[in-house]
């Protein structure tokens, strides 16, 4: 069964691990790279938990069995926003809710934190993504930018309001 847990210090290894299985599958979704990230040491890693576990974000894992499936995490942007960033379903576990929870855990962390709003970029060929994130009550806000690292894609901007 898939459980999802906050990222701490304790399971920065799955982190890692997730995070970097994500960047090899869908290359297009993120904003870096593999090879950029495979070279960060331990000390970097920690960081990062630090900083999806800290004051300015949150982030999650979906852990089945002791396997990391998934990842989602979430930066403020404003004293009212969030932006959900780094989603990624393991692709043995898409349809089946791993990532309606992972969303709606960042959700929670938003409506404890008294946020208002939560919004996301999408890459422009990523379809799917953009269907699930409407089926969550995200819409596109029409705003758009090119993607980093593929001039010949954009990305859309999606909100979800909430309270």
């Amino acid at each position: 069964m898939v459980h999802i847990h906050p990222i701490t210090l304790a399971n920065a290894t799955l982190f890692r691990e997730i995070r970097l299985r994500a960047l090899q599958d869908s290359p297009a979704a993120f904003a870096s790279t593999y090879a950029r990230e495979a070279a960060f040491d331990d000390a970097e890693w920690a960081r990062r938990v630090q900083v999806w576990n800290g004051d300015q974000g949150i982030g999650f894992l979906a852990i089945d069995e002791g396997v990391p499936c998934g990842i989602a995490g979430a930066l403020l942007e404003t004293p009212a926003q969030a932006q959900l960033v780094s989603m990624w379903i393991a692709p043995d576990y898409r349809q089946r809710g791993v990532g309606r929870s992972l969303v709606e855990s960042v959700v929670a962390w938003a409506d404890l934190r008294g946020l208002h709003l939560i919004t996301l970029m999408v890459t422009s060929v990523n379809e799917s993504a953009l269907r699930f994130y409407e089926r969550l009550g995200f819409t596109r806000t029409g705003r758009t930018e090119p993607y980093p690292n593929d001039p010949a894609l954009f990305e859309w901007e999606m909100a979800r309001s909430l309270n």
